[in-house]
């Protein structure tokens, strides 16, 4: 029976890199069992919207690993996906519509404090990265 995940990654993924594997890992399975995932990139999370940093998890996970990669594509194309454009900003220092996150802008629902609020109302259950 599908359930309606909401996955936010909020939290400095630099601070605990396994931490942030897990949370990457547990999102794609998700989804690869077939539930409804929403996932909500904020504050330092939008790290994971960053291509170079996705390269630097790879490597966390051996020298020729393209594993988180594979991890992030599965929630890329098939989760829906939401963003903080001023955390993206803030974090990263790019602006909308600069090309730069591992996803075009159009692909990604822009929105804040309210989002999170109606994503976490609306799921079954949350997961807080």
């Amino acid at each position: 029976m599908s359930k309606k995940y909401f996955v936010n990654f909020v939290s400095e993924p630099n601070n605990d890199i396994m931490k942030t594997i897990v949370g990457i890992a547990c999102t794609a399975r998700a989804i690869t069992d077939g539930h409804e995932v929403s996932v909500f990139f904020a504050a330092s999370g939008t790290r994971l919207l960053d291509p170079d940093f996705i390269k630097e998890l790879d490597k966390e996970m051996g020298p020729d690993s393209k594993a988180i990669t594979e991890m992030i594509e599965v929630i890329t194309s098939k989760a829906t996906l939401y963003c903080s454009f001023a955390s993206v900003k803030a974090t990263l220092g790019h602006s909308e519509g600069d090309g730069a996150l591992i996803v075009p802008d159009e692909n990604i629902k822009w929105s804040g404090p309210p989002g999170v609020i109606e994503l976490s109302s609306a799921s079954e259950i949350q997961l807080m990265y």
